[in-house]
């Protein structure tokens, strides 16, 4: 008799869950700013705190990051967008990125991360 693999969903909510875990693979839905008040910078770094807080909750971290989706909004706003990413991602452990421009739900948005990491 073969045994279903658990999936577990972290934050669920009615529409999604802002985490999911099947098989070892964390998947974190589009995290987007807390507040669209900032510039892309600080954004960035606002996403980017949220994505190291749900690794964390799903016993994984960024060294462990197997992809990166970003949206942006303004594709101009790249080189700022890289500057703070540069300086958050793991020496040694650059993950495969794809950078593109896109509406996002919110036009006070600037950035939306998806990403897909192997729990520890």
């Amino acid at each position: 008799m073969s045994t279903i693999t658990p999936i577990t969903r972290l934050c669920v909510g009615h529409r999604l869950s802002e985490a999911s875990v099947f098989n070892g693979i964390v998947h974190l839905g589009g995290m987007v700013p807390e507040s669209g008040a900032t510039d892309i910078r600080g954004q960035t770094t606002d996403v980017l705190a949220q994505v190291d807080a749900h690794l964390a909750a799903c016993n994984s971290d960024k060294s462990r990051i197997l992809r990166v989706q970003i949206y942006l909004a303004n594709i101009a706003d790249i080189a700022a967008m890289n500057s703070v990413w540069d300086a958050w991602v793991a020496p040694g452990h650059a993950p495969p990125r794809a950078t593109v421009q896109a509406a996002l739900a919110d036009p006070a948005w600037k950035i939306e991360i998806v990403v897909t990491a192997a729990q520890r």
